[in-house]
């Protein structure tokens, strides 16, 4: 499934200095000061927040338009079950962020039929906020409040419905992961996976998620998250785990794992290979459980 230092699942490579071979996969920082404020209220106060590695390669999927927005969506090349949809809600680099379609083509190969809305109104961070930090973050973010980018995801899954898909599971990372607890809250939808996610309360956020949603929700952390500690980390399961959040929950926390680690994690550190390949084994894990 994969070769040493390389990226999983079908978009295999091997490392020489700093490029990938065959399919010119090449090794990208992205560090920007992160200050993220939103109507859902919470400041981003963790440098990592969008900190990683690139990975450039090809995707396979395709862009449509779904309700009005733009999507990349990932198609089974087997059968697969129109009438279930994986809404993948990415960080703020968006779907035109190499590492996102990525993912929505890894899950896609295990068989699932994969949306990745453009919530960001084709106005993801730009490429120039890579380690600039003069970018205007806040400036952005006022931009993308839930009031703008809540919309295009219900349309699209309105859309969906249209089409005749009955079930919707979620998965979140990063700026992508409130939305898909909202979406939770709401009863939108099936199941929930998260990744990190940002602009949440502890213990508010999901003391609200336990009073409404009815999703079993798979969260996958790391313990170096300078947005959600640890201790924290224990609060959500002093809330959720134990058998209090009925439809199921389960927490993962990685060692050696900073905040984004699981869609930009650093490919050549050993910890952080573990838990980026072991948070998509685990998310699609859960998915065959309860999807």
């Amino acid at each position: 499934m994969t070769l040493l230092a390389g990226y999983r699942l079908g978009h295999r490579f091997r490392f020489e200095q700093t490029h990938y071979n065959s399919q010119r996969y090449l090794r990208v920082s992205i560090a920007f000061i992160s200050h993220l404020r939103s109507t859902h209220k919470v400041e981003m106060s963790c440098s990592d927040c969008v900190a990683g590695k690139q990975y450039l390669g090809s995707p396979q999927g395709k862009t449509e338009i779904l309700g009005g927005v733009s999507c990349y969506i990932g198609t089974p090349t087997g059968e697969y079950d129109s009438t279930k949809a994986l809404i993948l809600l990415t960080d703020i680099f968006g779907v035109k962020f190499s590492n996102n379609l990525l993912l929505v083509d890894d899950f896609a190969k295990k068989g699932y039929w994969t949306i990745a809305p453009d919530y960001l109104h084709g106005d993801p961070a730009p490429p120039y906020a890579f380690n600039n930090p003069k970018f205007n973050v806040q400036a952005w973010t006022q931009n993308h409040t839930p009031e703008v980018t809540r919309p295009p995801i219900d349309k699209v899954i309105q859309a969906l419905k249209g089409q005749g898909v009955t079930s919707f599971a979620v998965t979140g990372y990063c700026f992508g992961g409130r939305y898909a607890i909202d979406l939770a809250c709401d009863q939108v939808v099936d199941v929930i996976v998260v990744a990190h996610p940002s602009q949440v309360v502890v213990p508010t956020t999901f003391e609200t998620f336990a009073q409404k949603a009815k999703a079993p929700f798979l969260l996958e952390m790391g313990n170096e998250d300078n947005e959600i500690s640890v201790s924290q980390q224990e609060e959500i399961d002093a809330i959720l785990g134990g058998g209090k959040y009925a439809p199921g929950y389960k927490r993962d926390c990685w060692p050696g794992c900073p905040h984004g680690f699981s869609v930009r994690g650093d490919m050549l550190e050993p910890q952080q290979f573990a838990g980026k390949e072991g948070s998509f084994i685990n998310s699609t894990a859960w998915l065959q459980l309860y999807f």
